[in-house]
């Protein structure tokens, strides 16, 4: 029972830790200097749709495109650990990852008025990493609460983007730089675990498949 309640928390700090709304916070803050509470309400709300429904249309799609491409599981959990393990070595150093916006798409994001799609929500919040790990972990599933979990996590991740985003004034000036950097370190060490795990994992399924 204990397993399976630890299974069932790794795969949700997963899904959070690697969407890791924190993170986002100084780019949306930029991004929205001009907009009122109420209108960063607004981009927040929308970015955390976005991410809601990418996520969940990766995870229900994840079978088809690993049919179309000819994928297997192991190599795409070997792909996805890589991917989420230099992301999460960007975050142990306290480093914006390159992953998430280029500084490209950050100068064009203040100039448009609406941000919350598109690059808040998508590449942001469901960036390359958190589209990996929610495939892997969606195909990986093998009772239906885990399956039932990724969804549910998917869920709860993007409420809680939401209201990091809603609250990322106030948020900032309590925790200020300092603690906000101690943050994300400590996500990103959790985060290179779980990396690690993933690419153990695919490896033990690429060279014995029957597990």
């Amino acid at each position: 029972m204990n397993q399976r309640v630890m299974e069932l928390l790794l795969i949700f700090t997963s899904v959070l830790f690697i969407v890791d709304p924190f993170a986002v916070i100084p780019t949306f803050l930029a991004m929205t200097f001009r907009d009122t509470p109420e209108q960063r309400r607004v981009q927040a709300r929308r970015a955390a749709w976005t991410c809601a429904i990418t996520l969940t249309a990766f995870a229900l799609g994840g079978s088809l495109i690993f049919k179309i491409f000819g994928i297997t599981i192991g190599a795409f959990k070997i792909a996805g650990g890589v991917l989420i393990g230099l992301n999460a070595l960007d975050m142990v150093q306290a480093r914006q990852s390159k992953q998430r916006e280029t500084p490209v798409e950050k100068a064009e994001g203040i100039q448009k008025e609406d941000i919350g799609i598109m690059p808040l929500g998508l590449p942001m919040l469901a960036g390359p990493g958190a589209i990996s790990t929610v495939m892997v972990l969606a195909l990986g599933a093998k009772t239906p609460a885990a399956s039932a979990t990724v969804y549910v996590s998917v869920v709860l991740t993007s409420l809680i983007s939401y209201y990091v985003l809603a609250a990322a004034t106030p948020l900032e000036r309590r925790l200020g730089q300092t603690g906000m950097r101690i943050l994300t370190r400590l996500m990103g060490l959790v985060l290179c675990a779980i990396a690690v795990q993933f690419i153990v994992d695919g490896i033990k399924l690429s060279f014995n498949p029957s597990h």
